[in-house]
């Protein structure tokens, strides 16, 4: 529900404001503690990182190390599939005219196309959404949605990605990953003691 509130906003936001007025609004506002902090916050939704997180989960569990790899496979993969059909430009490559009153932050590495949609975020809201749902104290979710929030808006701020690229990225990792939610944890093989167990509980 905090979510559906969210995107909501969002799309009163993007029907309201054009695309160039929203990412003017984002980049005029940028501090040298923002651009020292971005590019970290980016790279919470990095891949790698998701990944790295499904390595140590099979020191403890099996299933969820697998669930989480799974859901990464395929919310990546799709959001590739669409970033290659859109083709859209990046900001730098949009604004190529106007470089010169754009801030940028200082050692980021400029991607110019595959914009829509947005995979860092499609990463986040998916692993943060996985992570909810194995949290036993649910009020856990609003700090992770919020998290996942700042992830997605990092990418506007380094300028590597638009709103609408930023918000379908979120409404992708999202319901794709509720889908499989309830998918794979409907098999009863995801329940069984073997797959509970992870290398540290070998034997």
């Amino acid at each position: 529900m905090p979510y559906l509130v969210v995107l909501c906003a969002c799309l009163i936001i993007k029907l309201t404001f054009t695309r160039e007025d929203i990412y003017f609004a984002v980049n005029s506002h940028n501090y040298p503690w923002a651009d020292t902090l971005a590019p970290y916050m980016t790279d919470l939704g990095n891949g790698w990182t998701t990944i790295a997180f499904a390595a140590i989960l099979l020191l403890f569990n099996y299933g969820k190390s697998l669930f989480l790899a799974i859901t990464y496979a395929v919310t990546s993969i799709l959001a590739q599939i669409i970033k290659h059909i859109f083709d859209a430009p990046r900001p730098r490559l949009y604004f190529q005219n106007q470089l010169g009153h754009i801030h940028f932050v200082k050692g980021v590495y400029m991607l110019s196309l595959h914009s829509f949609p947005s995979g860092h975020t499609v990463t986040a809201f998916s692993t943060l959404v996985v992570i909810t749902y194995w949290c036993k104290n649910k009020g856990w979710g609003l700090p992770l949605l919020l998290l996942a929030i700042l992830i997605g808006y990092s990418r506007m701020y380094l300028s590597e990605h638009f709103f609408e690229d930023v918000t379908a990225g979120s409404v992708i990792g999202t319901i794709t990953t509720v889908f499989l939610i309830t998918w794979l944890y409907s098999k009863k093989f995801l329940y069984t003691d073997k797959w509970n167990k992870g290398l540290l509980q070998r034997g």
